[in-house]
């Protein structure tokens, strides 16, 4: 049978279909090479987590010994899993976390595997055919009771991780106490296994690249008044100057510095927990006041809440030209200049404090000078009995600065609290410099008395 040509079409499968191809081989490539950037991105950001990730490899490695020697293979059986499993789920970030985890894991092991086997030895006693009801009723109250106590807030905060395996562990151990019969083997198999893979994670996290949750808290807290203290210093460098009277502020870099503080507690809190797990290491004591830091984030995120309304009121209200007297305006935007500097200034003495665990020597004396401008401030406004809408944008102005100074006199005492439970050192300042009198030709030599 013959089709004419107008009803019939050939197929060419001949043509090329490179067309088709390079566009998809170009997209492969781009997410390939995208792909590379993001993986350099972090580990630039934080280099320590290259080194974890080897440190978790190590681990495993470690632990993979019970599989590959045969004595030990012998004496533990299949229950060798359970030290794999373990470096796998405890190993954690920090040592804090390493800690927190292999503590929990470790405990509630053995109260769990403990218990499993108490309660298979009272329901033996019960017969044939109560012992499987009187396991079945050990399972339902403690699951019960250790599913309720995750709902406390303590408990949830430290021990919900502990809670959880011993529900695990107690539920396995009871259910197959029914059926196994060398219980007490099998149970001192898997606590055996499971805390050589709780002191392999302790043992790798704590001595190799240790990265101690404490010292990440630390560094934030400082990071953050720092961040408060660059908002300040660019408010007064660049919108109380002359030369910001009339400037446009939007887009300025100094207005957004202090945004990561506003969402900082969640990671303050998480640090803080993980720290009270951490043994004492470099000036950081076992009982380090860590809530201090949670205290001094508190005041932090106040005072970034504040700025927050300071910089979206300067940006989207611009000043006008001053309809007041000329030298009393200058006055009040000096005194708001000379508030935010000293504001600023005191903040960052207060971060370098934290940092170099020192006692901060000159934060009140640049909040004293923070205070005096605001007194000032109030009393230059005071005077002025009639003010127009014009002249409203800087006395709002002077609203928020006068509570951010309070604030800041706030985080002057915490951090000297904090100073005062950590025995930061007290650097001893240089009172007198006496300088001896010399004759032509001699060279100078200062005595310094301290």
């Amino acid at each position: 049978m013959e089709f004419g040509q107008e009803g019939s079409q050939k197929v060419d499968n001949s043509a090329p279909r490179w067309p088709f191809i390079v566009p998809r081989f170009k997209n492969t490539i781009k997410r390939i090479i995208q792909f590379a950037k993001t993986v350099k991105k972090i580990g630039d950001d934080d280099p320590r987590r290259i080194a974890h990730s080897f440190k978790v490899g190590f681990a495993l490695t470690l632990v993979s010994i019970f599989y590959y020697v045969t004595p030990l293979f012998a004496s533990f059986g299949v229950s060798t899993v359970w030290a794999v499993l373990t470096v796998v789920v405890v190993m954690e970030y920090t040592v804090g976390g390493t800690l927190s985890k292999g503590l929990n894991r470790a405990f509630a092991t053995l109260l769990a595997g403990a218990l499993g086997v108490a309660a298979h030895q009272i329901a033996v006693l019960c017969g044939d055919k109560g012992e499987p009801v009187l396991l079945g009723l050990f399972v339902f109250v403690l699951a019960a009771a250790a599913t309720f106590s995750r709902f406390i807030p303590e408990v949830k905060a430290k021990y919900d991780y502990g809670v959880m395996i011993f529900i695990l562990t107690f539920s396995l151990v009871a259910v197959s106490s029914y059926r196994v019969d060398e219980l007490i083997e099998l149970a001192h198999q898997r606590l055996s296994t499971i805390a050589f893979g709780v002191a392999t994670c302790l043992g790798t996290s704590i001595f190799v690249f240790p990265v101690w949750a404490g010292e990440d808290l630390h560094k934030l807290v400082a990071d953050n008044l720092e961040k408060l203290a660059c908002f300040l210093e660019g408010l007064a460098a660049e919108y109380f100057a002359e030369k910001g009277a009339t400037e446009d502020m939007d887009g300025k870099s100094f207005l957004k510095v202090y945004m990561s503080v506003l969402n900082s507690k969640p990671t303050e809190d998480f640090l803080a927990n993980l720290a009270r797990w951490e043994p004492r290491h470099g000036r950081f004591l076992f009982r380090h006041p860590w809530s201090q830091y949670q205290t001094i984030g508190v005041l932090s995120r106040q005072c970034a809440y504040l700025m927050d309304a300071l910089a979206t009121f300067i940006t989207t209200l611009p000043k006008h030209k001053p309809n007041m007297d000329q030298d009393r305006h200058l006055m009040i935007q000096t005194a708001c200049g000379e508030m935010s500097s000293e504001s600023a200034e005191a903040l960052k003495e207060l971060s370098l404090a934290i940092r170099t665990m020192t006692t901060p020597a000159l934060a009140n004396h640049h909040a004293s000078n923070a205070v005096a401008a605001m007194e000032n401030l109030k009393d230059a406004l005071s005077k002025e009995i009639n003010i127009l809408p014009n002249d409203l944008h800087m006395a709002t102005t002077a609203s928020f600065l006068d509570l951010l100074v309070i604030r800041i006199q706030g985080i002057t005492s915490s951090v000297e609290e904090l100073a005062r439970l950590a025995h930061f050192r007290r650097l001893e300042p240089v009172r007198d410099a006496k300088i001896k009198p010399i004759a032509d030709g001699e060279d100078v030599i200062i005595d310094l008395e301290k």
